[in-house]
């Protein structure tokens, strides 16, 4: 037996496997119960794609007016918060969610250029600095925005405003 054969035959199944490629010892015994009955090994030769199950969330908006406007309000507006708005909007494109922020000339980030109002501007979402518009509240009802409320919560808008949700 050459010196390298003989280091090969001392060496554990956990490292005759990694020195073959096995990610462990029981990977190992089944290749070798695979070869002593003559079947063809293919060890990770395909990969399968799948996608996780998605986990529903959900979102508290901070206000509803009555005409069906969501107001959500922010001081900080981290990147959790977009990618969570842009998912709304994607998934009910009829809510007409509208930000009221502190500072909406704030960036998203030290090293962006991108403010909250380009932000809001780029994702199609309306935005005012400090205080809900008076025009906003004088809007009339969007009956859209209104059927996108109650199919995003499940409830009728009329309890929502009576503040059964």
């Amino acid at each position: 037996m050459t010196p390298h054969l003989k280091m090969m035959a001392k060496k554990t199944s956990d490292q005759r496997g990694l020195i073959e490629g096995y990610r462990s010892g029981l990977e190992d015994k089944v290749a070798d119960q695979l070869r002593s009955l003559s079947v063809p090994i293919i060890y990770e030769g395909a990969k399968i794609r799948y996608t996780p199950p998605l986990k529903t969330r959900s979102y508290c908006a901070d206000f509803i007016l009555p005409n069906g406007i969501i107001i959500e309000t922010k001081g900080r507006f981290v990147t959790a918060d977009r990618q969570k708005h842009k998912h709304i909007a994607a998934e009910y494109p009829d809510l007409d969610v509208r930000f009221v922020f502190s500072n909406p000339n704030q960036r998203i980030s030290k090293t962006s250029k991108t403010t909250y109002a380009k932000w809001c501007e780029d994702y199609g979402f309306l935005f005012a600095a400090r205080l809900v518009p008076k025009d906003w509240i004088a809007e009339p009802s969007d009956p859209r925005a209104i059927q996108a409320i109650e199919k995003a919560t499940g409830t009728a808008f009329a309890d929502l405003m009576r503040g059964h949700a």
